[in-house]
């Protein structure tokens, strides 16, 4: 008869099988924000430190004795820098003069994310697609969403979705649409190593649950833009 499972084994199969939470915003406690990120750079490094000698490394050795501080800052600054909502990029918008109506896709924008479940990196291209109802917002900013919340513990879909979210409250509509394409690392690098693998996943608003629509913002990521 098979044991029953650990709550701890229950933990790892659940990440090891990558499964998001149900939540569609990142778990996050009341007080994520109390410390200051000098506080928390100082308390990482620390554990990093902690983390290095239990493993057998040589901390005075030159190449070691500066690594916990700079993990450190590229946890608090760099790569979990979408955590802090000071950070999020403020999204301009601007009246459709010009009565553009047709679908706006900017495709092929960089994600450099890190997977919640092994704090390994995710890297792909997110595509993006909206049609506006009036309101337009610079093409950069799009790509600024994409990276603010990438730059966090993540599960893809979560991350579909919450650039799909924001968009839809900056722009006031639910005609949005984004597909993400990328690489994990955590299934390139561990576990079943398969380095040819990528995950595709998508989140379709308002109109963009129309086949036909869809079809089209589909075609327009699969336009060879190559210059």
């Amino acid at each position: 008869m098979k044991l029953e499972q650990t709550l701890e084994e229950q933990y790892e199969e659940r990440g090891n099988d990558h499964v998001g939470s149900s939540s569609t915003d990142t778990p996050m406690r009341e007080d994520a924000f109390v410390l200051s990120d000098e506080e928390k750079i100082e308390r990482i490094q620390k554990s990093v430190r902690e983390i290095m000698l239990t493993l057998g490394l040589d901390l005075d050795d030159d190449s070691l004795k500066g690594t916990p501080k700079r993990v450190a800052k590229m946890y608090v600054q760099e790569i979990f820098g979408g955590l802090h909502p000071d950070r999020k990029p403020k999204s301009s918008t601007f009246d459709n003069k010009y009565k553009y109506g047709e679908m706006l896709v900017e495709k092929n924008i960089v994600v450099y994310s890190t997977c919640e479940h092994h704090l390994l990196p995710i890297v792909g291209r997110a595509h993006i697609a909206y049609i506006s109802n009036g309101t337009v917002v610079g093409l950069s900013k799009m790509n600024r969403v994409v990276d603010y919340f990438a730059k966090r513990p993540q599960v893809q879909e979560r991350l579909n979705i919450q650039i799909v979210k924001e968009l839809q409250k900056v722009l006031g509509t639910e005609d949005v649409a984004c597909v993400i394409d990328a690489k994990h690392l955590c299934v390139n690098s561990r576990g079943i190593r398969d380095i040819e693998s990528s995950t595709v996943t998508a989140e379709y608003g308002g109109k963009f649950k129309d086949e036909g629509v869809r079809r089209e913002f589909l075609d327009y990521i699969n336009l060879d833009t190559e210059f």
